[in-house]
């Protein structure tokens, strides 16, 4: 009975023990719209130590994604990335970053896998880092499903760990699957594919998933408390968080999405007769294969010979520094006594010698090619490829991979298809790679530790069900421009067909679009026209039902929803660029392949992604040895990556250059931008214009300003009502919160003065930080302190509070009196004043601080809350209650309390008077004690925030009580 116990005890331990900076919360939101994925990670640490430490933030992001955003926001001050692109460096000699051998080949891989995105920063003494990160990815069917994979290893228990997966789909969702946490080095969907028949047929779902569903959408949730998370394990390992799910499939051409001047076309014909193949196996048996490699091989190989069909043909071929065949000059049709003398010649295969990959592809594509020639209709209404294995480079006959790669193009003369396999930490990936791409292929990766008969069973299952071959479609001529791939060789079962394009004139009402292949026995055609308008109405009603299941508390999910609004466009580019990265690699001539260069870099930029051709580059802040943070001088410390990786990447303005074109991604970091200088803005924003010094200002009693004091003005009741908040040194308070509507947020931080002599109060608190983000129409965060501002937009940008400048980024405007105001106006319709108090020789009961006034309010919804915000739209009534007889001396009088009736409270306020605006102008309000109490909804707890830049809603819904 005392087990239980000691699991939080044990764990308490742990925490207490640990030196590095604590995760105190990692949330992962990811939202699917139509199989594209966008995921928001947000990880905030805390050092508790007095001493700077560095925190490491780390995540396994998909191989096939695209990171699309990071930043960082650390002791209060936020540090956004930017993609630039990746210039060519000139070859040094070998470092200390040798690049490993597998990591030749860039994103444009084929294969699924999980890359490192890491970056460390120095976080100050007692405080907190935030970083985070965005990514998207086009989720790839296999075998009749799509997979979804979440990687969660924080290397430490997380106080507060959640996964939150929002699908929703045009078509009705067929089947949906959360697995149980997935652990090994084997991410692939092949790898779960293949093992499905192992699986149980409902296999417990990981501890805490919660799953709501119903035609389109479903939300999935998973958040095991720490204690949960130690009984899976204590080193912070727990594994993938996977979920398998399918839509229905429309008969014809498929589904199409439209949105935005763009469109976006599935198709997955289902219920086709299978097509017969003719497929050569070719076998690498080289010395190094020997031992597990070529067991598992076998066991692979023996499995698909019982699966391959009667109409099918087939042949071995295996190679090292000798090669045999198992069947000279044919191949042969699946009868029982053939896959028995098959079996055979699999079970004798015995490594040795070397690896002679050039002579088995040429040799595989000799005996495919002359059974094809041989008989001419062989090839008519049948698939042909080669499958190929090796787990090494070429180490015999032919070594140099550009004549590799030509010799098996003029062998294969586009007659058939290469499907290569590399096993290992040892293979020339981007030779199987090309040769793959290059004779319309797939390429797949097996890791050393895998389950490498698991896996070969798993790719050959993804290709060994032919469905339709050369496959065309078309769109009305003078409809469409820049369309994706759309000529495709083959189509196999369970796999998806995706085609995104432009429309040239968006007023059009229809769409043709014709679908021609091949399949058994004869040729098909499929046309339609597809009502624009309608498919575009649709497909904006699941884009908001995707926004709706997001939920709007977290700082990931104002991108994610900013995104998604063009999820079709971004498909299109994300589709874009993977072809123009396929097309490079395949490229035969410099010329083509900085053609194909020039044009993925220009989509990556276009879209933000980091890829190949891109990196990120972020500013990391420079902590002194007191453990706090200096001020304004980040450090330009370049950051790599690791082994199977992608680097963090970000905006690079730095001379610094990058490693081989086709290596991971990297991070690097950027010199902070000197601020007050307006020549120097102007080359940043292109728009800097300064005003003459504003002797007065007229804006709204809305304030709060001074201990501080909160003024609200109630126009509508011709009242005005001011209370105090006497909070804490240190705690941040929401101020306005329309985050979900009108996407501002203003949060601001307080700071500790003793009181003046003969005050009955110990302490005064103020405001040292306002800030102020915004999510339409682009990201923003602004941040104002006595002697500086900070604009993180499209740019970033520190200004002094001492200069007279005005600066217009990205739909804002923001206006620096020197000394006095600076005022930020979000798109004409809502503008905040604030305050600047600065003192020349500060008692020590004064402090350099803020007042913030809510100058224009009409572009925030009804739905605003916050300290000021939830007044904005309110009427108030004044009441005098009668109250008890009280004697005073030899009188008594019956007192009459006023009572302020706000959203049905009754609040008791006495009569003051308010100086605002520096002390320039008085005010007459009437005041509520203790904190605001029963004036403001809930308690004044309610609205201390965890961070500067925290944007969640009102805890209790919106404007509630």
């Amino acid at each position: 009975m005392l087990s239980p116990r000691r699991v939080p005890r044990q764990v308490k331990s742990m925490l207490t023990k640990e030196t590095k900076p604590h995760i105190q919360e990692l949330s992962v939101k990811t939202t699917i719209i139509s199989r594209y994925a966008f995921t928001a990670v947000s990880c905030t640490m805390l050092n508790r130590h007095s001493a700077a430490a560095e925190g490491v933030f780390q995540f396994l992001i998909p191989k096939n994604a695209y990171v699309s955003n990071f930043t960082m926001i650390i002791g209060g001050r936020v540090y956004p990335s930017e993609v630039r692109p990746k210039e060519k460096k000139v070859k040094e000699g070998k470092g200390d970053e040798a690049k490993p051998k597998n990591k030749e080949k860039g994103e444009q891989s084929s294969e699924p896998e999980v890359e490192v995105f890491r970056m460390g920063a120095s976080i100050p003494g007692r405080n907190r880092a935030m970083f985070m990160l965005t990514y998207e990815e086009l989720l790839q069917r296999r075998l009749g499903r799509y997979e979804h994979v979440t990687s969660l290893r924080p290397l430490q228990l997380v106080s507060r760990l959640s996964v939150d997966v929002t699908i929703v789909d045009h078509s009705t969702i067929t089947h949906l699957e959360v697995l149980p946490l997935r652990i090994g080095k084997s991410n692939t969907a092949v790898a779960s594919g293949a093992s499905a028949a192992k699986t149980p047929a409902k296999p417990a779902l990981p501890v805490s998933t919660v799953i709501k569903q119903n035609k389109t959408f479903c939300r999935i949730t998973f958040s095991p408390n720490i204690v949960q998370q130690a009984k899976i394990t204590t080193s912070g390992m727990l594994g993938e968080f996977v979920v398998h799910y399918d839509v229905e499939r429309e008969l014809g051409i498929g589904d199409i999405q439209v949105l935005n001047g763009h469109f976006v076309h599935y198709f997955a014909p289902k219920d086709l007769p299978v097509v017969p193949k003719n497929v050569v196996f070719v076998i690498d048996t080289s010395a190094s294969m020997l031992g597990t490699k070529i067991r598992q091989t076998k066991d692979a190989l023996f499995t698909i010979l019982r699966d391959l069909r009667p109409g099918d043909r087939f042949n071995f071929v295996s190679f090292s520094n000798r090669i045999k065949v198992w069947q000279p000059n044919r191949l042969v049709p699946v009868t029982p006594l053939n896959v028995r003398d098959a079996k055979k010649f699999i079970y004798m295969l015995q490594p040795t010698g070397g690896t002679d990959i050039n002579g088995g592809i040429q040799t595989g594509s000799s005996l495919l090619s002359g059974y094809l020639n041989a008989d001419p209709d062989a090839n008519h209404h049948s698939v042909s490829l080669i499958i190929f294995l090796t787990d090494g480079r070429p180490t015999v006959g032919e070594l140099q991979s550009p004549s590799i790669l030509s010799n098996a193009r003029t062998a294969v003369k586009e007659q058939f298809c290469v499907f290569t396999i590399g096993m290992g930490n040892d293979v020339d990936y981007r030779l199987l790679e090309r040769m793959a791409l290059e004779n319309c292929g797939m390429m797949r990766r097996i890791h050393e530790d895998s389950d490498a008969s698991t896996m070969l069973k798993g790719f050959y299952d993804e290709i060994g069900t032919p469905l339709l071959s050369d496959i065309r479609v078309n769109y009305t001529e003078d409809s469409v421009q820049y369309v994706t791939q759309h000529l495709f060789t083959n189509y196999f079962n369970g796999s998806e067909i995706v085609i995104a394009g432009k429309l040239t004139n968006q007023s059009a009402d229809s769409l043709h679009v014709q679908v021609t292949a091949s399949n058994s026995d004869k040729s098909i055609v499929l046309e339609t026209d597809v009502a624009l308008r309608q498919r575009e109405v649709e497909t904006e009603r699941h884009v908001k039902e995707a926004a709706a299941g997001v939920g709007s508390g977290d700082t990931g999910a104002g991108t994610t929803g900013s995104v998604a609004d063009d999820f079709v466009e971004r498909v299109w580019g994300f589709l874009s660029v993977k072809e123009g990265l396929r097309s490079r690699l395949k490229s035969q001539t410099s010329r083509e392949r900085d053609g194909y260069t020039q044009q993925a870099t220009d989509l990556s930029l276009t879209y933000h992604f980091l890829t190949p051709l891109t990196s990120l580059v972020v500013e990391k802040p420079q902590v002194l040895a007191d453990g706090t943070m200096a001020e304004d001088t980040p450090t330009p410390t370049p950051v790599t990556t690791e082994t199977n990786k992608k680097a963090a990447s970000a905006n690079e303005l730095s001379d610094e250059t990058e490693g081989e074109e086709d290596t991971a991604q990297s991070l690097h970091l950027k010199k902070d931008q000197p601020g007050g200088q307006s020549s120097r803005i102007t080359k940043t924003t292109g728009k800097v214009v300064k005003r003459p010094v504003q002797k007065s200002i007229t804006i709204s009693k809305t304030s709060a300003d001074g201990d501080p004091h909160f003024v609200v003005e109630f126009p509508l009741s011709k009242l005005t009502v001011c209370f105090n908040i006497n909070g804490e040194p240190g705690h941040i308070l929401r101020m306005v919160s329309d985050h979900k509507h009108s996407g501002v947020t203003v949060n601001g931080k307080l700071i500790g003065a003793p009181a003046p002599a003969g005050s009955h109060k110990q302490q005064r608190t103020y405001f040292s930080t306002i800030t102020i983000v915004v999510n339409r129409p682009k990201r923003s965060y602004i941040e104002v302190t006595p002697k500086k501002v900070i604009l993180d937009g499209q740019d970033r940008l520190v200004l002094s509070c001492d200069t007279t400048v005005s600066v217009e980024s990205g739909g804002l405007v923001v206006t620096i009196v020197g000394k006095s105001t600076v005022t930020v106006t979000i798109g004409g319709t809502i503008r905040f004043v604030i305050l600047v108090h600065q003192y020349k020789n500060p008692a020590p009961y004064q402090r350099n601080h803020l007042g913030f006034y809510i100058s224009n309010s009409k572009g925030l919804s009804h739905d605003c809350h916050g300290l000021l915000g939830q007044f904005l739209y309110e009427e108030v009534g004044l009441a005098e209650l009668s109250g008890n007889a009280t004697a005073t001396g030899d009188h008594s009088t019956s007192l009459r309390s006023p009572i302020l009736k706000v959203k049905g409270r009754s609040v008791p306020v006495v009569q003051k008077t308010r100086r605002i605006y520096s002390g320039r102008q008085s005010v007459d309000c009437w005041f509520a004690r203790n904190n605001a109490a029963k004036l403001i909804d809930g308690q004044y707890e309610d609205y201390v925030v965890s961070h500067l830049f925290d944007t969640g809603d009102w805890p209790h819904g919106s404007n509630g009580a």
